[in-house]
């Protein structure tokens, strides 16, 4: 059976959207809740139905079930505001109000509505619940009301800066305003369209400068997660309007990430599905310690497992891997590698417009040594998402390694820009320290390992580099005394153990100059 609406046909036989006559991709929970409103549009599907039908009878978060039905929404061109094909019926459920023919241009009976529309194991789908983020209208507080257009132009692009996070679904700015236009209450609203986290803030012009304010909250609890203020002239209105825009986006995101990672500890671990496993392993993975390695991979693996069209657990178990391999005991064999980058094209397969599986691609391929593949992923990365401070620090540290190390400084000291609390800011300034030292500017990159050495969860290697600066600068008390605080960090560490963790340099001359300035240092050769 084919149901056309709109320039739409669902193809129940084969399982397949349509959208004049090309495949809309929609994971297959999606399909299956869009064919359970089509077949039922002659009454409301109520929400228990719903729990029954996709979720065979488990009943879940009105957060989950916000977030199919706005992913259902957005396949077919519908929105919460305007409710062109899928009309809300609050507090009990959802009817399709489309105009619905089969491809013979028969009405569909609703006698078919009881027939079973997917598969039990496309039915049960994917149980990836993705936070849902709003960003509430920013207030203007110039003098001037004609100013609102600068709050407003503001508010869009964060929205649009914060879509291209596409682990994140976040609100239209329609849907957050009442029928009077203005901003409705963030409790009603959280309740209805199962808001998990809202950010909100404030303009102010005076003469030539302008302030921004910006906060997230917790839309549950009320608590305020994370805010700042940002001052600047106003010489180029544009400019300042992305400057600002662009750093409230990428500071926006890291702070939700690390709230999901506390929710999911705080929950515990019986009973794991899919996101809870990607989520705990994700914290494990940001304790960067061997033990946190080791169980960040278990975890993103059993995340795959449970879910095989979670592209995040694929990508993140792959960067999991290349970290375990660079910095704690996973063998960095070809066979492990290979199966990393596997798993960064599986996740793409999934979603090729999902810049973070780019840049953890481009993670694999370097580590590989294929830089120039790097080079372009994360240059990919960075066009589907400027505000990703990962994605400057992934292709600044292709850039190093191929060479052109001014264009590197200026990638590391961009992500570091972007996103000054990325819980992986250590290693931007860490990589970035390396790459001065094969420049050849060693003052630089002791200033920068010392920035690194300051932040929680730093690693032994900030420790190493800024040895092997102060060694080929010929401060060898200082070197020395480094070198006693590096072996206290890492007691195992040799040349021979750090020419093995360097098996992504390919460059010899390279690799030479970080093991001669180590042997400068006094570091035992093996």
């Amino acid at each position: 059976m084919v149901y056309r609406f709109d320039t739409f046909e669902l193809d129940m036989d084969r399982f397949e959207l349509r959208r004049d006559g090309a495949p809309v991709a929609v994971e297959p929970q999606v399909f299956a809740l869009l064919a359970l409103l089509v077949t039922n549009r002659e009454r409301m599907v109520p929400k228990d139905e719903i729990h029954e039908r996709i979720w065979s009878g488990r009943i879940v978060s009105e957060a989950a079930l916000s977030s199919r039905i706005r992913s259902v929404r957005h396949a077919i061109g519908d929105d919460g505001g305007a409710q062109r094909l899928i009309r809300t019926v609050h507090g009990r459920g959802f009817r399709f109000v489309g105009e619905v023919t089969d491809v013979m241009g028969v009405v569909t009976s609703p006698d078919q509505s009881n027939a079973k529309l997917v598969p039990d194991s496309a039915a049960a789908g994917s149980d990836t619940t993705r936070p849902v983020i709003a960003v509430q209208p920013f207030a203007n507080l110039s003098d001037a009301a004609e100013q609102a257009y600068f709050s407003d132009a503001i508010t869009t692009d964060i929205v649009t800066n914060l879509s291209k996070h596409r682990w994140l679904d976040v609100i239209a700015r329609n849907a957050m305003l009442g029928s009077d236009g203005k901003p409705g209450d963030v409790r009603q609203l959280a309740r209805e369209l199962g808001i998990a986290y809202v950010v909100e803030g404030s303009v102010r012009r005076a003469g030539s400068r302008i302030r921004v304010t910006a906060q997230l909250h917790d839309a549950t609890t009320g608590i305020n997660l994370w805010s700042d203020r940002y001052d600047r002239g106003l010489e180029d209105v544009f400019a300042v309007q992305d400057e600002i825009t662009a750093m409230i986006a990428a500071r926006v995101e890291p702070e939700i990430g690390l709230a999901e990672r506390q929710k999911v500890l705080r929950a515990g671990s019986r009973d794991l599905r899919a996101w809870d496993c990607y989520h705990l392993g994700l914290a494990q993975f940001f304790r960067f310690t061997t033990e946190g390695s080791r169980e960040a991979q278990r975890l993103l693996q059993q995340s795959c497992e449970l879910d095989p069209n979670f592209g995040e657990a694929h990508a993140w178990w792959a960067y999991a891997v290349v970290l375990g391999m660079v910095y704690w005991d996973t063998e960095p064999t070809d066979d492990l590698l290979d199966r990393a980058l596997a798993a960064t094209r599986r996740a793409l397969d999934l979603d090729d417009q999902n810049a973070v599986f780019y840049a953890l691609k481009a993670r694999v391929q370097l580590a590989r040594g294929e830089y120039e593949s790097a080079i372009a992923e994360n240059e990919i990365a960075i066009s589907l998402n400027p505000t990703l401070a990962a994605a400057h620090c992934g292709l600044a540290d292709s850039l190093a390694y191929e060479g052109r190390y001014e264009e590197a400084i200026e990638g590391f000291q961009r992500a570091i820009d972007l996103s000054p609390n990325d819980p992986q800011r250590w290693a931007f300034l860490t990589y970035g320290a390396l790459a001065l030292i094969l420049m050849g500017d060693y003052e630089a990159a002791i200033t920068w390992a010392d920035r690194a050495s300051l932040i929680p969860n730093c690693q032994y290697w900030t420790t190493a580099h800024k040895a092997v600066a102060l060694a080929l600068l010929d401060r060898r008390d200082e070197a020395r005394k480094t070198l006693d605080r590096l072996l206290e960090e890492k007691p195992e560490f040799s040349r021979m153990f750090a020419r093995k963790k360097l098996f992504y340099l390919k460059r010899p001359e390279q690799v030479r100059l970080y093991l001669d300035g180590l042997k400068e240092a006094g570091v035992p050769d093996r």
